[in-house]
């Protein structure tokens, strides 16, 4: 500014000088020179008005999918990377794969989604809590993201915890009547394969299946292996008797699904033998194998039973028990 003042004045002195010079055409000239001059200043001085939309970085939305139990960001997925903006219909096939890895899990990861570890009686009467089934809702996800991929933001999982349906003062009753069991034998020379038997069978004692709950076999009764106790033991594989840790296994859980389907129950998941077995009418077996085939089912019925066993030298009794007030629930099907 001081120096465009500066300018400005010698310019004018140096009209002043010329007039007292009286040379016409030089101060003609010199008016000339100061009236383009001062429009240059001018032009300097005027305001720069800038858009601000020129000068801010356009920032692709985001969208941070947030674990509701700890609001720690577990993946943060950038629409337009994805497609979000050429092709919505490719876009969302995307989100559906990433909800169902969210929830089921990867070759790496863990999903979100857990089976439900029943609750179980301890052999002094003590309860031995498990854990709750918790679901991520695959839809909700997918919709929720796609409702924010236009902006960005912030989606919190859609996880829902179901806790074990029964109540706790129920308890000390559900043992008080037997409202279905079964019953099969075993040779009692074949020592690894009883063993297996006896293991299982423990597993499952004492179980509390309540209302609604889901009942995994493999979840309950965990790894067969040789850490566990689990003994060498021929076993039907793709048609084929072989020898493998925990074999004999399958009279448990052929066993306790002879015994709850006399119950109201829904059987989520069943398999067959590729081959006939001796200890269960053809058709009427149940056969698991850890890691793979399981056998599951849920309790539809509105109350509480317990599943108990009874190992014997050459037999296995699975019974359903449960509170003599349930007991015509239970056996109206």
């Amino acid at each position: 500014m001081k120096r465009n003042c500066l300018a400005t004045i010698c310019v004018v002195c140096a009209i002043g000088l010329a007039g007292c010079q009286g040379k016409p055409a030089k101060e003609k000239e010199l008016e000339n020179q100061v009236n383009e001059l001062t429009q240059q200043i001018e032009e300097v001085q005027k305001p720069v008005t800038v858009d601000q939309k020129d000068t801010q970085e356009i920032v692709p939305a985001v969208v941070n999918i947030v674990d509701p139990n700890t609001m720690a960001i577990i993946q943060t997925l950038s629409p337009k990377d994805l497609g979000y903006e050429e092709d919505v219909a490719t876009y969302k096939k995307k989100i559906e794969q990433l909800a169902k890895d969210l929830a089921r899990g990867s070759a790496t990861e863990a999903g979100y989604d857990k089976r439900m570890v029943l609750d179980r009686i301890s052999e002094d009467g003590q309860l031995i809590k498990g854990n709750p089934q918790v679901l991520l809702k695959e839809s909700e996800l997918v919709d929720k993201v796609m409702e924010a991929s236009a902006t960005g933001g912030n989606v919190e999982m859609p996880l829902y915890v179901s806790e074990s349906g029964y109540y706790f003062e129920d308890i000390p009753y559900l043992e008080e009547v037997v409202v279905a069991s079964y019953t099969t034998y075993f040779n009692t020379s074949d020592l690894g394969r009883n063993k297996n038997i006896e293991l299982s069978a423990k597993a499952i004692n004492n179980v509390i299946v309540g209302s609604g709950d889901h009942f995994s076999f493999n979840t309950v009764v965990g790894p067969r292996d040789e850490a566990n106790g689990y003994q060498p033991a021929p076993e039907i594989i793709n048609k084929k008797v072989v020898m493998g840790i925990g074999g004999g296994i399958c009279q448990t859980s052929s066993t306790l699904f002879n015994a709850v389907d006399q119950i109201p129950i829904k059987f989520v998941e069943r398999h067959h033998h590729s081959l006939d077995i001796g200890y269960v009418p053809k058709g009427r077996d149940a056969t698991v194998s850890y890691g793979g085939l399981d056998f599951r089912f849920q309790n539809t019925s509105d109350v509480p039973f317990l599943i108990t066993t009874v190992y014997g030298k050459d037999f296995l009794t699975v019974e359903v028990r449960t509170s003599k007030k349930y007991e015509d629930i239970l056996k109206h099907q």
